[in-house]
C-alpha cells in the first residue's frame, strides 16, 4: 500500500482500534509526568478530552485533579474507559454536541491526527474561554537496541517504510501557523524518557498500532514471529520523545 493521504481520511485504520481495546489500553505507554502536571495546573480543572480511547491520558489528567469528560467514538474502547471511572460520551469529535459546556482544557492524546485539523481547531476555540488551552499529545517512540535498521529487515513487504510503527510521527510544519492564525499563543515542550521493554511487551505494544491492526491476519502472524525472533534475550531498549504541543487561547 502506498496511499499516503492523510490518517484523518482513513477511516478503516480509524476504526481499527476496537478489536485490540484491552491490548491497547495494558500496552500503550503512559504520558510523563512532567506533562501531565503542566497542563493540570490547578485542582478542578475542567478537562475535554478528545478521542481518549481507553482513556489512559484521562485517567492521568483526573488523578492529577482535573474534571475530566472524555469523548470517544469507539464503543469497545469508551467501555474501558468508563469502567475506570471517565465520564465518557460515545462520539466522534465532528459529531459530538457541547451543549453549551465550556472547558479550561481541551486535550488531544495521540488522536489529533484522526481529526481534521481545521475544523477540529475552529470547534476547539468554541468551547474554550480566553485563556483557555488546547494540548496536543504524542508519545513517541523508538528503538534504539535492536536499531531501526533492523526492525525494517522484520516489516519488509509487510509494511511500507512510512507505515511502519514510530514512522511518520513528525508534526506538520503547518501545525503552528493552524493554531496561532486561530488565536493560540503557541509552546512546544518535549520530555525524553529512556525505556525498557520485554521482547512479548515490545510486540504487543507495536502490533496495537492500526498499520499492524488492518494487516490481514496472516500477515500479523507473520510480523509477530519475525519480531521476536528479533528480539535478543534482554529485550528492547528505546527511547520516547514525548511531545506537547500546547496552544493558549488569547
Amino acid at each position: 500500500m502506498t496511499d499516503r493521504s492523510p490518517l484523518h481520511d482513513d477511516r478503516r485504520r480509524a476504526g481499527s482500534f476496537g478489536a485490540a481495546a484491552a491490548r491497547y489500553d495494558d500496552h500503550r505507554p503512559r504520558y510523563p509526568r512532567e506533562v501531565i502536571a503542566h497542563l493540570v495546573d490547578r485542582p478542578g480543572l475542567r478537562v475535554l478530552d478528545v478521542g481518549a480511547g481507553t482513556g489512559i491520558a484521562s485517567v492521568q489528567l483526573a488523578e492529577a485533579g482535573a474534571d475530566v469528560l472524555a469523548v470517544e467514538p469507539d464503543p469497545q474502547m469508551a467501555e474501558l474507559a468508563a469502567a475506570k471511572g471517565i465520564a465518557v460520551e460515545v462520539a466522534t469529535f465532528e459529531e459530538w454536541e457541547p451543549g453549551g459546556r465550556r472547558f479550561d482544557l481541551v486535550v488531544f492524546a495521540q488522536s489529533f491526527h484522526w481529526v481534521r485539523p481545521e475544523p477540529a481547531v475552529a470547534a476547539v476555540a468554541g468551547v474554550l474561554d480566553p485563556g483557555g488551552r488546547l494540548a496536543l499529545l504524542w508519545n513517541r517512540i523508538t528503538s534504539v537496541r535492536p536499531t531501526r535498521a533492523e526492525f525494517d529487515r522484520a516489516y519488509a513487504g509487510l509494511l511500507d517504510d512510512w507505515q511502519r510503527p514510530s514512522a511518520g510521527l513528525e508534526v506538520s510544519p503547518e501545525l503552528d501557523g493552524l493554531l496561532t492564525g486561530a488565536g493560540f499563543a503557541v509552546e512546544h515542550r518535549e520530555v525524553v524518557e529512556d525505556l525498557h521493554y520485554g521482547a512479548e511487551q515490545w510486540v504487543d505494544m507495536v502490533t496495537t498500532y492500526s498499520n499492524v491492526l488492518t494487516l490481514p491476519a496472516a500477515d500479523r502472524d507473520e510480523l509477530r514471529a519475525r519480531l521476536l525472533a528479533l528480539i535478543p534475550d534482554d529485550g528492547v531498549a528505546a527511547v520516547n520523545r514525548s511531545l506537547a504541543v500546547v496552544g493558549t487561547l488569547g
